[in-house]
């Protein structure tokens, strides 16, 4: 998978092994919520963290250094 970036959607992201336990840690709420599943390829990265007070910086950091990403 190329660099994770803001503009990254969360589909993308969530194609990459580990990814999901890194936003848990994050707590990002679109994990549990139903209508994320059906938006997620639409959903930027940047965008989510921005409309929940999430750190992008430490999380694409988190993201891109993650050990066997798929």
């Amino acid at each position: 998978m190329r660099k994770i970036t803001k503009d990254t959607t969360l589909s993308e992201i969530l194609g990459s092994k580990g990814a999901e336990k890194i936003l848990s840690k994050y707590n990002l709420p679109c994990l549990t919520c139903p209508m994320a599943k059906f938006e997620a390829s639409k959903l930027k990265i940047g965008e989510v963290c921005k409309g929940y007070g999430i750190n992008l910086d430490k999380l694409l950091k988190d993201l891109n250094g993650a050990p066997n990403k798929a």
